[in-house]
């Protein structure tokens, strides 16, 4: 009896340390991840980067938005939350400006379960003209 509990933890331990060097080698052949793009002025004929990095966080019937800036352009976001039950009124947020390195926080809730939150972006000024100074 004593050999089959020694041969099962043999057994057990192999089985984990094979696991664990396949999941090393997944990690260890991952690509690296994409760099963020910097705040530059954009290329002629490219559209401008304006769009604050927002996520959102569902706690049972509650959503809450985390928006930051990180572009000289003003962000309009607004937050879009679907209910899940067929009664339960899905709701829209009014604009909230985010402006250049600045934060926001939007919320919305449901009666019941949420089905799904998403944010829009919309650029809260209007885009500089090509070739104005600014002053």
């Amino acid at each position: 009896m004593r050999a089959i509990r020694h041969g099962f933890g043999a057994f057990a331990t192999v089985a984990v340390l094979l696991t664990g060097i396949a999941v090393a080698d997944e990690v260890r052949t991952a690509p690296a991840p994409a760099e963020e793009r910097p705040a530059a002025a954009p290329a002629a004929g490219e559209q401008e980067v304006f769009e604050a990095s927002c996520r959102t966080v569902v706690q049972g019937s509650s959503v809450t938005a985390h928006c930051h800036n990180p572009y000289p352009r003003t962000d309009s976001v607004r937050l879009h939350v679907e209910c899940d039950r067929w009664w339960d009124v899905d709701s829209d947020s009014a604009p909230v400006e985010v402006g250049p390195a600045d934060y926001a926080k939007v919320t919305g809730r449901c009666w019941k379960e949420v089905r799904s939150a998403w944010i829009t972006h919309q650029p809260a000024d209007p885009a500089p003209a090509p070739g104005s100074s600014g002053t």
